[in-house]
């Protein structure tokens, strides 16, 4: 049995390392045996194997894996694209072997048990295969690589360079052959593109969201994760502002840019912080029964018009993304409108938008928890998939109305120094929107030590998963760049649940909407930029994202004085 888990665990992905000898045919037997009792739909047993050995096949496969690799490549924010063009793919041609895993949906004709109104089950079933063809690999001490690089064209080719019948699906394509050690970490985690979930992340009890381990109590995710958040690393900061201090410059000479340097060293838990890349914005989304009181002149349609925007790539918020290689998510916590799937779409709706905060709570407690937990979850999966800086965005009609509110609960500032234009509202919409936001907080006397409570009564959805962004963000330790009142708003909320949490976050821009400013200053938190901007959306956290890469970059390219031998000022 420890063997078995053994095997199990040190299961690689192996691109590298490859020795040219060739496997032997009896090992290779007992690691298609070991395929070929995997357990299927209906036992249909759908898979074949293709043995490619032939080196002009190979490079045939080579040539159309680094075209298909390329156009991915091109699809990818900058980031991304410079970690994938990382990753090789020699190994078709290195390795001896290459095993093609397919499978034939219709073995087992019409009645197969299992499969009648599922046919996806039998590549379900090769892909099991194709598992217990890796693990005995891996006990034969062979390494395998899967190449996945196929768009299906690219599919369509390879089908085309094997002789496939047109009926028959690829699964895999591996890569096998003898290797010299393997490594103790997933190569993609070790090349930074993802990291690997931990289990009690993936395990619930009974009901989805009851996280637990067998035998430990279900444990919700918004109290684990404000447990989680700890305090930054202040033996970390020290150093890297002693670190800065001895660096080829004048003392302070990069102003607040040393700031950043010492908060990322503080948030890392390292002298010399990971430059944050890759970076990946969030705009969470959702629409505000408030809107009925006449706060904007823009229709509520908006909101969802925007997301379409967003998803196509024509918003501003894109514009910059592009500049900067990050990546755009968008995350429907709350859109009043149905949206249709499309790529880049999280769809995460609680609600098709709040309630009329003046008439009655804006949520229930448990969709504004439902919308936290979503926030969490958003922030988790971009930390997992490798990204080292958060930054957040929001679209919602009406949102900055909310946000006043919930600065003000915060904060004890008055409706008329909270209360800003927003989309840019003449002064007498200005005056109604004020009185609003007034009536809402006479209505509910939100308390600021119950933040789910306030979040209720008068947030929107969008803030709460944003102010779920912000803990699960500073529960992994990776900082997060806030934008603007919005984004102010929620973190307020996240630091009423977990105080440390304004460690983690720095201040993209001050907007020009006032809560931004006033909901800065309660954090503690200096704005990196000011360029009166009030879109939302992320522009100005994104703006702020190279001030970051370069402080991190700084801090790690920089030579000490020591190290280079220069002289430092010694008075004067």
């Amino acid at each position: 049995m420890t063997d078995f888990y053994d095997v199990l665990h040190s299961r690689r992905d192996v691109r590298t390392g490859f020795r040219p000898d060739p496997v032997d045919d009896e090992v290779l037997t007992r690691v298609l045996q070991a395929a070929h009792a995997a357990p299927s739909v209906g036992f249909s047993q759908p898979w074949d194997f293709v043995l490619v050995r032939d080196a002009g096949v190979r490079e045939r496969v080579h040539a159309l894996v680094s075209a298909q690799r390329d156009r991915y490549a091109a699809s990818l924010p900058a980031a991304r694209a410079e970690a994938l063009r990382a990753i090789r793919v020699e190994a078709i041609r290195e390795t001896p072997l290459n095993v093609v895993v397919t499978a034939d949906a219709t073995r087992g004709g019409r009645h197969t048990l299992g499969r009648h109104e599922r046919p996806e089950m039998g590549p379900y079933s090769a892909a099991l295969a194709v598992q217990n063809l890796w693990l005995a690999a891996r006990a034969e001490g062979l390494g395998v690589g899967w190449v996945s690089f196929f768009g299906d064209d690219g599919l369509t080719e390879l089908g085309a360079l094997l002789g496939l019948p047109a009926h028959v699906e690829v699964v895999a394509y591996l890569c096998v052959g003898h290797v010299d050690a393997f490594p103790d970490r997933p190569e993609l985690e070790q090349h930074g593109w993802a990291r690997r979930r931990p289990l009690d992340w993936a395990v619930h009890q009974d009901t989805w969201g009851a996280r637990g381990l067998p035998g430990a109590a279900p444990t919700a995710l918004l109290e684990s994760t404000v447990d989680a958040v700890a305090p930054v690393d202040g033996v970390a900061r020290a150093a890297a502002r002693d670190r800065l201090d001895r660096m080829t410059k004048p003392r302070g000479a990069l102003g607040r840019v040393e700031d950043v340097a010492v908060a990322l060293a503080g948030i890392a838990g390292a002298e010399v912080p990971p430059v944050p890349s890759p970076a990946a914005v969030a705009i969470f989304a959702g629409d505000h029964g408030v809107h009925a009181q006449g706060v904007t002149p823009w229709p509520q349609e908006v909101t969802a018009q925007m997301v379409a925007n967003f998803t196509a790539g024509g918003a501003v918020v894109n514009a910059f993304a592009r500049q900067l290689g990050a990546e755009v998510l968008v995350v429907d916590v709350g859109v009043a409108a149905g949206l249709d799937p499309v790529p880049g779409l999280l769809p995460r709706k609680v609600a098709r938008g709040t309630a009329d905060m003046t008439t009655g709570p804006a949520m229930t407690r448990e969709q504004a928890r439902a919308a936290l937990e979503h926030g969490i979850e958003v922030a988790r999966d971009l930390v997992a998939a490798g990204n080292r800086c958060l930054l957040t965005g929001d679209m919602g009609i009406a949102n900055t109305t909310a946000a006043a509110a919930l600065v003000c609960a915060f904060t004890g500032a008055e409706p008329a120094v909270a209360t800003g234009r927003g989309t840019g509202v003449d002064d007498e919409t200005l005056a109604r929107k004020t009185d609003v936001v007034r009536r809402a907080l006479d209505l509910h006397r939100p308390d600021p030590a119950d933040p789910l409570g306030v979040l209720a009564a008068v947030g929107g959805l969008e803030h709460a998963g944003l102010a779920g962004f912000v803990l699960g963000a500073a529960a992994l330790r990776v900082p997060v760049v806030l934008d603007g009142v919005i984004a102010g708003s929620a973190a307020l909320v996240a630091a009423a649940f977990a105080p440390d949490v304004a460690g983690y976050c720095l201040g993209g821009h001050r907007s020009a909407e006032p809560g931004g400013a006033l909901a800065l200053d309660h954090l503690g938190l200096a704005p990196l930029l000011e360029l009166d901007m009030r879109l939302g959306e992320g522009t100005g956290a994104l703006l702020a994202l190279p001030v970051l890469q370069g402080a991190a970059r700084a801090m790690a390219d920089v030579a000490t004085f020591d190290a280079a031998g220069v002289t430092d000022k010694t008075g004067g």
